[in-house]
């Protein structure tokens, strides 16, 4: 129990700094509500229309398109930063044993290439294209 009293030391205190936050905000915060500021911040321009307009279909595909590339990356790179890891001076060897680099680069290769021609497919039925 005593290992735990600087965690629950940092909860208290966590917790004191939001009630205080908010009782400041309260009691300092504007009062006078006005059109101005009770409309809502859309970056610097004043919001025209209805918020609620559907999307395009193809902001949807590109947004897709993105995780899909940027799970690529997080599975690529600590690939390509564990596959050639090599230390002699330590006991343990890091990184791909030398038996298997030839195996995972071409697993590698197969899992570049299916990405690619998923990346080919989208470009030929136009995802990319905004009109």
């Amino acid at each position: 129990m005593e290992s735990s009293y600087p965690v629950l030391l940092f909860v208290g205190v966590l917790i004191g700094f939001v009630i205080t936050n908010l009782v400041i905000i309260h009691i300092v915060g504007p009062r006078k509500r006005t059109a101005v500021k009770q409309m809502p911040y859309e970056s610097g321009m004043d919001p025209v229309g209805d918020a609620r307009q559907p999307f395009d279909v193809k902001f949807y595909l590109v947004a897709i398109l993105f995780l899909v590339f940027d799970v690529e990356l997080l599975f690529l790179y600590p690939w390509a930063v564990s596959a050639y890891l090599e230390d002699p001076s330590a006991a343990t060897h890091l990184g791909v044993p030398v038996e298997l680099r030839g195996t995972v680069f071409g697993i590698m290769l197969v899992f570049m290439a299916t990405l690619a021609i998923a990346y080919v497919y989208a470009w030929r039925k136009g995802v990319f294209k905004w009109r």
